[in-house]
């Protein structure tokens, strides 16, 4: 399978469509996006949206935040989804390490992702890749809206 990573500068149907499709496959809680969602995601100046396409369709995507914070520039990959018809081929491995090199560029000292355990796949990938686990605890405050 021929695969291209590329930075996504526009929102367009085609990535509505994609988004669909494949956020589904990452999270049972995801919701739908229209038009205007992806776009403000896509236009927001912290975010870089890689997609992965094939000569037929985009078959992944991520997301690579990069934020100036006063201790540098930190990197965070967000909503890594490959298609699952497009699993086991080095998809999400393009996609982060596209990322990788992006946030290099740009400085950045650290990327961040987190993964849940039950992705074992998805976690010996970003193991493989030189990712390490942190001892680290999450807080998250729900917000509801």
């Amino acid at each position: 399978m021929d695969v291209r990573v590329e930075i996504t500068r526009a929102a367009t149907q085609e990535l509505v469509d994609a988004f669909s499709r494949l956020l589904p496959q990452l999270s049972s809680t995801a919701k739908p996006l229209d038009f205007e969602t992806v776009d403000r995601m896509v236009a927001c100046d912290a975010n870089t949206v890689l997609i992965a396409r094939t000569s037929e369709a985009i078959v992944g995507t991520l997301t690579l935040v990069l934020l100036p914070l006063p201790s540098g520039v930190r990197g965070r990959i967000e909503d890594v989804v490959v298609d699952s018809a497009a699993r086991g081929r080095g998809v999400a491995g393009l996609l982060t390490r596209e990322a990788l090199r992006i946030a290099e560029t740009a400085g950045a000292r650290t990327v961040d992702l987190t993964s849940r355990p039950d992705r074992a796949a998805a976690n010996r990938l970003y193991e493989r890749l030189g990712f390490q686990a942190r001892q680290s605890t999450v807080y998250r405050f729900p917000i509801d809206g």
